[in-house]
């Protein structure tokens, strides 16, 4: 579909959030956008011209829906960027970018410390399926990235803060290294969110969220999207991965998404100062053996964090306690406020634990390896979350 002109772009985050992407229905004049559930659309007369593998006409869902659309101006809007490919689920937007930019013998480097699925689809299936090299490196370790980014690397994908163990990454040192080998650069920003941190600002060529979390930010819908300003590449996204592989997002995700989007910077605001607060309070804590969060002035990013984050520090705190797997478990499953559960970003505080047992757990600094909780602040009373913590930390012992 053609581009549409973003109205808002002098506006702020906040203005941009509530207005890109909406308009009233031509039909009845409805104030909101409607969901539309339709899997096929009317065709033009003439079909001499009509491609069935672009997305460039509303034909069949797999092809693009409006509600995906207009979700897609939304995201592109966030980010300051020309375009955005907006699919079923974060992971599905990993797939589609490495899956298009990467052939057999490429080279792509990525973090020792990521999200569970990059681990796989670089360490697993690209590798074994598709004979890519894949080199895994400490990414907040610049020397170590100098010596890992090589002439005839393809690819570096970054994630900053990392998932789990909030590492920060110098986006901006990254990309020049990378660059200077023919190198392109991918971030994952969803612990960030674009309220924080916008990559391409910083010399970034994609950047993918997983809408999932904080921008949808109810626990209600998936989707994920890539960002770029690299048109053309884009388009073969949209029809290596988005038609031809079928990773397209349900309308009425998208529908759900585009509404959570609305709040997204407050919620964002909300989240970064509960999070500081509730950072700083967990470091004071006796048996807390560490707290990783790029807020903390004794944060080993937190400097870097400063420059790069520009309105806060994310709404994820890793700390660890000096207790065993299964007491941690407990320490969990004894909050009231706090839910026990995967995922991050929702309007309700999440908690989970990373056990010693893990297969990736010996890729992560030492300090993380026993004890180690993942903790996603949400829109609570921080002071209530507090008094979670503590009564939680109180039935365990500690």
């Amino acid at each position: 579909m053609a581009k549409k002109q973003n109205l808002y772009k002098e506006y702020g985050i906040a203005t941009q959030a509530v207005h890109t992407g909406t308009g009233y229905d031509e039909e009845t004049g409805a104030v909101r956008r409607p969901l539309h559930m339709a899997n096929s659309y009317k065709l033009p007369d003439d079909l001499s011209k009509v491609n069935y593998s672009s997305t460039d006409l509303l034909m069949y869902s797999r092809n693009g829906n409006p509600n995906q659309h207009w979700l897609e101006e939304k995201i592109a809007a966030l980010h300051d960027a020309d375009d955005a490919i907006v699919l079923a689920s974060g992971v599905a937007a990993l797939h589609a970018l490495f899956w298009t930019l990467l052939k057999s013998g490429d080279r792509v480097i990525y973090p020792k410390v990521s999200y569970m699925a990059v681990y796989r689809l670089f360490h697993e299936l690209f590798n074994k399926k598709f004979g890519v090299e894949t080199v895994m490196v400490d990414m907040t370790d610049i020397d170590a990235v100098k010596k890992a980014i090589t002439k005839g690397t393809r690819l570096v994908h970054i994630e900053t803060p990392d998932n789990p163990t909030n590492g920060v990454t110098d986006i901006e040192e990254v990309v020049k290294i990378a660059h200077e080998n023919g190198a392109l650069v991918s971030v994952d920003n969803t612990f960030a969110s674009p309220y924080n941190q916008k990559p391409l600002s910083y010399g970034a060529d994609f950047v993918v969220e997983s809408l999932t979390k904080f921008i949808n930010g109810h626990g209600d819908a998936q989707g994920g999207a890539i960002i770029s300003n690299a048109l053309e590449t884009m388009d073969r996204i949209r029809y290596e991965a988005q038609v031809n592989v079928g990773s397209v997002i349900s309308p009425f995700n998208a529908w759900q998404i585009f509404r959570g989007s609305v709040s997204f910077p407050l919620r964002m605001k909300r989240i970064n100062d509960s999070a500081l607060q509730i950072a700083t309070w967990l470091e004071q804590r006796e048996n807390v053996t560490f707290v990783s969060y790029p807020g903390l002035e004794s944060n080993k990013g937190h400097n870097l964090a400063k420059r790069q984050m520009k309105n806060g520090f994310g709404g994820v705190i890793s700390f660890g306690v000096r207790a065993d797997d299964k007491a941690v478990e407990r320490l969990c499953a004894n909050l009231k406020v706090v839910t026990f559960a995967v995922s991050l970003g929702h309007d309700e505080s999440l908690i989970f634990p990373q056990p010693s047992y893990d297969e990736r757990i010996n890729l992560y600094p030492e300090k993380f390896r026993n004890g180690f909780i993942r903790f996603s602040v949400g829109l609570e009373e921080p002071e209530d979350i507090i008094a979670d913590l503590d009564q939680a930390f109180r039935s365990i012992g500690l």
